[in-house]
């Protein structure tokens, strides 16, 4: 049974704002912080038994060191799927983004690895490109390291080697037909510490190499700038490869 089916409204402006409270924060997010912060007209008490509710229905998770609670994968893609409002990159940012690769688009392997860094660098994670060719482009390993969640070394340590595995990277993306997929601990990516982790990509295809681009993150992801800046990269390699 889906437990996000029969939520209130009361139950969803608190789920919706604990989620956005800890993308932002990294930390479990407690009643005080959204009595302070959000307007809700409900006592406190309320609230926590709506905590303690969402809990139940295994939305929120209780971290054993924290007094907070974080969202489950479950209310994540919910979020995104129902709650989100993406920010839409405006027109400089697509022509800034354009013209950082738009000298290679002659070359594929250049105009990729560029594409690739590009990603990285705008969405301030990990982005990675992989093509049916066998190539796995990656750049932004730097800014996981600015994540506290990657403080945990095993998590680290499993997404870097992770890196190597061209066949693991292409078993992700061919588990889903969708040109555009958000995968959320799932898939081949729901065992051991990689489970933490979240990858936003779009598939691409042109005359001669077909593929996909995408950021890989944590689970908290900020899934709403990233979901605009990926899909435009997408169709960006659609839009330069389409002459090679």
């Amino acid at each position: 049974m889906d437990p996000t089916q029969n939520l209130t409204q009361r139950q969803i402006h608190i789920l919706k704002a604990i989620i956005e409270e800890y993308i932002n924060s990294a930390e479990p997010v407690g009643s005080e912080t959204l009595e302070k912060k959000y307007n809700f007209d409900v006592s406190p008490a309320t609230i926590r038994n709506e905590m303690v509710r969402l809990t139940d229905l295994g939305l929120l998770k209780q971290p054993h060191t924290s007094a907070g609670r974080s969202p489950t994968t479950i209310a994540l893609k919910y979020y995104v799927g129902n709650l989100m409002k993406t920010k839409d990159m405006s027109v400089a940012e697509e022509v800034a983004v354009k013209e950082k690769i738009w000298d290679y688009r002659q070359e594929v392997d250049k105009l990729l690895r560029e594409a690739t860094k590009t990603l990285a660098d705008k969405t301030k994670a990990l982005a990675l490109t992989a093509t049916n060719e066998g190539d796995l482009y990656y750049a932004g390993t730097a800014n996981i390291l600015e994540m506290p969640e990657f403080y945990d070394y095993e998590l680290t340590h499993d997404l870097l080697a992770s890196l190597d595995q061209f066949d693991f990277w292409w078993k992700v993306l061919a588990a889903h037909e969708d040109p555009f997929y958000i995968l959320v601990g799932e898939g081949p990516m729901s065992h051991g510490a990689l489970s933490q982790c979240s990858f936003v990509y779009h598939k691409f295809s042109t005359p001669h190499v077909s593929g996909a681009i995408g950021v890989v993150g944590p689970s908290r992801l900020d899934f709403s700038t990233v979901i605009p800046v990926v899909r435009y990269m997408g169709g960006l390699i659609r839009q330069l490869g389409s002459n090679w």
